[in-house]
C-alpha cells in the first residue's frame, strides 16, 4: 500500500460527487467566489458550502475570505496524488497488454 493512501482516499472521496467534480473543473480555469460557483447548480449557498468543505478537507481547494466575499481556488498540486496513483496502476496493466501482444504475435499463424 502506498504511503500516500490516506491522501489518495480523501481526494477520491471528494471527487466521487459530480457537483464537486464540476466545481474542480470550474476552478481549474480560475479562482471564483462562492456565489459564482453556486450559480450553475441551482442550490442554496449552504449546500454548496458543504461541497466546498469536503474539497477543502481533502486538500483539493483553498479558500480565503475578504470581508463578506469568500474566494475559492484549486490548490496547486492537489491532484498530483491521483496522477501518481494512476501512473502506478497503468504500468502493470500496460505490461500485461504488451505480454499479450507478444504472445498473440508468436502464436497467430502468418498468412502467406
Amino acid at each position: 500500500m502506498p504511503k500516500y493512501h490516506d491522501e489518495l482516499d480523501a481526494v477520491l472521496r471528494a471527487l466521487a460527487d459530480p457537483t464537486r467534480r464540476a466545481v474542480v473543473e470550474r476552478l481549474a480555469k480560475s479562482p471564483a467566489v462562492v456565489s459564482e460557483l453556486a450559480a450553475p447548480f441551482g442550490m442554496a449557498l449552504p449546500s454548496l458550502m458543504q461541497h466546498l468543505r469536503v474539497l477543502e478537507n481533502a486538500g483539493v481547494v483553498t479558500s480565503e475570505k475578504h470581508g463578506r466575499v469568500r474566494t475559492v481556488s484549486l490548490r496547486p498540486g492537489a491532484l498530483d496524488v491521483l496522477h501518481l496513483w494512476l501512473g502506478e496502476q497503468r504500468t502493470p496493466a500496460e505490461h500485461h497488454a504488451d505480454r499479450l501482444g507478444i504472445h498473440l504475435t508468436l502464436t497467430t499463424p502468418k498468412e502467406t
